[in-house]
């Protein structure tokens, strides 16, 4: 497992280049996930780990093409980055596609029933929280 979190966070690191702020963010928000994921054994620790690391990469396309993002653009920005930066690893595909849903509704009410969806919510509004806050980690 560490093996393919290493490399998804590369896929991180490559994608948002010096954007340290988004870097440290969704590395902050995989850390919650995964403190969350004991009391979720029916979660898919892969697909929670990819969807962790890669909730906002729709930020970067969305900033880019409009001049800003909003939780409705990362949305519709971020499953086709997702499907990209998936397919460099060779995930799997059911798994690719679920972690696709998660990143285009992790703003919405939910779509979809996943597991892995309602605690990388819980994980991204507690980071969201602290950041807010100003208290950083």
């Amino acid at each position: 497992m560490d093996y393919l979190k290493g490399r998804l966070v590369k896929l991180l690191v490559d994608f948002f280049e010096d954007d340290y702020r988004r870097i440290e963010h969704a590395l902050e928000v995989l850390q919650e996930a995964d403190a969350l994921l004991q009391g979720c054994p029916e979660c898919d620790r892969d697909v929670l780990v990819a969807a962790a690391l890669l909730h906002d990469v729709g930020i970067k396309p969305s900033e880019e093409e409009l001049g800003y993002n909003t939780g409705e653009t990362q949305e519709k920005y971020g499953p086709p980055v997702v499907e990209e930066l998936l397919g460099k690893i060779a995930f799997p595909a059911v798994a690719a596609h679920k972690v696709m849903e998660i990143v285009g509704n992790h703003h919405s009410p939910s779509r979809y029933d996943y597991p892995e969806l309602r605690l990388l919510k819980e994980a991204d509004r507690m980071v969201n929280r602290r950041e807010a806050a100003g208290s950083g980690r």
